[in-house]
């Protein structure tokens, strides 16, 4: 018997497209390729693409060829882009290139696919897949259809099997959100028995990568998922912390380790993560863990605050953690610190420094949760 080998598949190459307006201010592709590389694909090449703004998104037809051109010359097998691209859009590229093409929706929405490990992740997952797959079956049936066609005043067999696609689709959508939202139910009834016992809740917010997860072990001492990845916890791990303040009393408080946000985070996966995203508005307390030290950490904060105001969490009490600070100097701590107090006056009276990963600066964040929870 011949031995057996193991075959590994190369991972796809792939070419990044950024498309800017002159009011960005901040390229995005770092962002971009952190995204790429945590589905562990194979980038071979990049191109900044410069327009006037961003209402019609493309820029003229000589430059679409030539980024095409580029991509195809450095072997690419797929082009992602940063934006959002229509269903029509998608075709088009994948017309003028012979490239499947991913714009940066889909990118996420396929992380959040590869990284859902709990049956409540995958139905999550699963439902921000098809709400963006059905407008786009059209264009995975058009040159059947085209090819088939049909006598006048009937369907072609392409278009026959659109429309059984997209019912089965939509049928699979029902049933997808007749599960969460039971799972909805259910957090329901917990959050209820919680607050019947006088358990407090912290939910830990920031953007993805920031250290949530690694606060959420230091606080807890649990064994939560921590990987140096975009999008690494999915699920919001719950754990149970008895803490007894200086003064005598103690009070029982479970930290929620939640989904870190992102810029222009798609609208299917705030749709179908909602059940998970309640819990941020349901908390006593918000942790708004900031990793100080990035550069952009005030684009950053501004993304956190805008989509806690779209849930309708930015007047829950809030704690600005600037984690990693071990990575900083005192004098640039400090100046941190200052710059955080002018540039977002809400966080003034309540920022603290941490390293989650060396455990430093744990007691002063907890002497501020204590105070925000009068114990």
């Amino acid at each position: 018997m011949k031995p057996l080998h193991t075959v590994e598949t190369e991972p796809i190459r792939v070419f990044l497209a950024e498309i800017r307006s002159g009011a960005d201010t901040e390229p995005l592709t770092a962002e971009l390729r952190g995204l790429t590389n945590t589905l562990g694909l194979n980038i071979v090449g990049s191109e900044t693409v410069v327009i006037r703004d961003r209402k019609g998104f493309f820029p003229g037809s000589g430059k679409l060829k030539e980024l095409s051109e580029k991509a195809l010359s450095a072997g690419a097998q797929c082009i992602i882009f940063d934006s959002e691209l229509s269903p029509s859009q998608q075709r088009k590229w994948e017309a003028l290139c012979g490239l499947s093409v991913l714009d940066r929706q889909e990118l996420i929405i396929r992380i959040f696919a590869s990284r859902a490990k709990t049956r409540e992740a995958g139905l999550q997952a699963e439902l921000a897949e098809l709400l963006y797959a059905l407008p786009r079956l059209s264009h995975k049936y058009i040159d059947l259809s085209r090819q088939r066609g049909g006598r006048y005043g009937t369907r072609g067999s392409g278009e026959t099997q659109l429309e059984t696609d997209r019912r089965q689709i939509r049928e699979r959508i029902g049933s997808l959100r007749k599960e969460i939202e039971d799972v909805r139910t259910n957090r329901m009834l917990q959050r209820k028995q919680r607050k019947k016992q006088g358990i407090a809740v912290c939910a830990l917010v920031g953007y993805t990568n920031a250290g949530k997860s690694s606060l959420h072990r230091a606080l807890t001492g649990s064994e939560a998922l921590v990987e140096n990845k975009l999008f690494a916890t999915l699920d919001p791990t719950a754990r149970r912390v008895y803490r007894q303040s200086p003064s005598g009393k103690g009070k029982t408080i479970i930290f929620v380790d939640t989904v870190g946000f992102i810029r222009r985070l798609p609208h299917n996966l705030v749709d179908a993560f909602k059940s998970t995203l309640e819990e941020v508005c349901q908390a006593d307390i918000l942790i708004h863990v900031l990793d100080a030290s990035d550069p952009s950490w005030k684009e950053h904060s501004g993304t956190v605050q805008g989509q806690l105001k779209e849930l309708g969490a930015e007047n829950i009490p809030l704690i600005t953690v600037l984690n990693k600070a071990d990575l900083l100097t005192t004098e640039e701590l400090i100046a941190l610190e200052t710059a955080v107090s002018r540039e977002i006056p809400a966080f003034s009276s309540a920022i603290t420094a941490v390293s989650a990963k060396n455990k430093e600066g744990l007691e002063p964040l907890w002497k501020l949760i204590e105070k925000r929870l009068k114990f």
